[in-house]
């Protein structure tokens, strides 16, 4: 039977240097921490807004910029309102889109092993540059980008309209993502299976407990070879 896996696309197959340009900007403070200190704050900031404000990190910046900084200089333990990064001040830094470590050789190992990959991301027009440029985009047999189709995750439009593409049914799929509220409770209302990539195992998503967790990308191919989903 045919088989389609389904990617989400920030955080998933890339992510970008947001922790080295915090770093930065809180030196020239006076504050030092550790890119580990500066991953987890990050990475407990997106879990809160994915649960509590759905949708609003792929708006505007202007809508979530101050609160979402101030929660992470509480998860870093200093004063919330430490001087905020701006977005001026992270194009000055080069911001940067990078395939995650495994995310070549995961989907490399997947196609070899006959699964065709897909992409489904709430992304503006951008995505498709971003894909070129980590090197994802030859591995994707198709690529469903929400600015490009007017609808966003976890709308099921977006899903049916990926089964459409692809021209199979939701249980011969896979949908891959790190926000629970997005990639699986979207795909299950298809029938689509999921799994969650969450790198701090259960931190920043205590609450979820009915779905499969990975740390990695790089995990997944166990599980899809050794045919556990």
């Amino acid at each position: 039977m045919q088989r389609v896996i389904w990617f989400d696309l920030g955080y998933t197959l890339v992510y970008w240097n947001r922790e080295e340009l915090y770093r930065e900007h809180l030196q020239q403070l006076g504050i030092e921490k550790s890119i580990d200190e500066l991953l987890l704050a990050y990475h407990l900031t997106d879990k809160h807004f994915m649960k509590h404000f759905p949708g609003l990190l792929g708006k505007d910046r202007s809508h979530w910029e101050k609160p979402y900084y101030r929660m992470i200089n509480r998860c870093l333990q200093i004063d919330e309102n430490t001087e905020l990064l701006t977005s001026k001040q992270e194009r000055k830094g080069r911001p940067e889109w990078r395939a995650f470590e495994a995310a070549h050789s995961t989907l490399a190992q997947l196609k070899k092993e006959g699964c065709q990959l897909g992409l489904i991301s709430n992304w503006n027009l951008t995505a498709r540059d971003v894909l070129e440029n980590t090197g994802i985009m030859p591995y994707l047999d198709y690529v469903v980008i929400s600015s490009e189709v007017d609808i966003e995750k976890p709308d099921a439009r977006i899903f049916r309209h990926a089964l459409e593409l692809a021209g199979v049914q939701a249980s011969q799929c896979l949908m891959v993502g790190d926000n629970y509220y997005d990639d699986i409770i979207g795909c299950r209302q298809v029938g689509m299976e999921g799994i969650l990539i969450n790198p701090y195992a259960k931190q920043g998503i205590e609450e979820i407990n009915d779905v499969e967790v990975i740390s990695t990308i790089h995990d997944l191919t166990a599980l899809v070879v050794g045919g556990k989903t």
